[in-house]
């Protein structure tokens, strides 16, 4: 296994236990911004979508479900929770994130890995009318590899600005917490060690190709 990589999910993990303990345990979310949460939450649902279909180790399975639980259980907590929700400060955080989602999904579109003309004419073309006005999927295992690289950079890319609305908010609010400083901490530290690792699984890649 990759340094790097363990290096990513252990620091990233630790910033997961660090805002669910100061989530549950001051039963408040101030200084936290839904739309990083909301981020990241789609990082992982886009990134682990072969987690129903492909079995790498039994530790890859547990991280991609924790890291899909931990994510999607905290956005319920500060959409849902009777207690937490109120502490949501709505009015400082109010980054326009679906213009972040929107522009790494185009990116992702253009730019993945292994990427040819022929996989995008193929993509636009996914869905074919017939004669009798019938829907019929067409070229399904290329299709679905494809898709699978393009949700997988989408990924990637958004993860890299995902941060970026809780940076706004810690500006605005100017007053950070302990907990909040160490989440923003770890989280900082795991972008950095996993985009490392992303870059030296890119460089194989290239020079297995070359």
């Amino acid at each position: 296994m990759n340094v790097f990589r363990l290096a990513g999910d252990i620091t990233h993990l630790i910033s997961i236990l660090v805002l669910l303990l100061k989530i549950y345990a001051t039963k408040s979310c101030s200084g936290i911004s839904l739309k990083t949460q909301e981020l990241y939450a789609l990082v992982f649902v886009a990134r682990y979508l072969d987690l129903v279909t492909d079995f790498i180790s039994v530790y890859n399975t547990i991280m991609k479900i924790v890291f899909i639980v931990s994510s999607l259980s905290i956005v319920w907590c500060m959409k849902m929770h009777p207690f937490i929700k109120r502490s949501y400060d709505k009015v400082q955080d109010t980054f326009r994130h679906y213009f972040l989602i929107l522009g790494c999904f185009v990116l992702a579109l253009l730019i993945h890995e292994k990427f040819t003309i022929q996989e995008l004419l193929l993509m636009l073309v996914v869905v074919s009318a017939r004669s009798d006005g019938t829907v019929s999927w067409t070229g399904d295992n290329t299709n679905t590899l494809m898709l699978g690289r393009v949700f997988w950079a989408f990924s990637i890319y958004l993860e890299a600005v995902a941060i970026l609305p809780q940076l706004v908010l810690l500006q605005r609010s100017g007053n950070v917490d302990n907990l909040t400083a160490q989440y923003v901490f770890f989280l900082g530290y795991s972008f950095i060690t996993s985009d490392f690792h992303v870059n030296c699984l890119s460089m194989q890649n290239f020079y297995h190709r070359t």
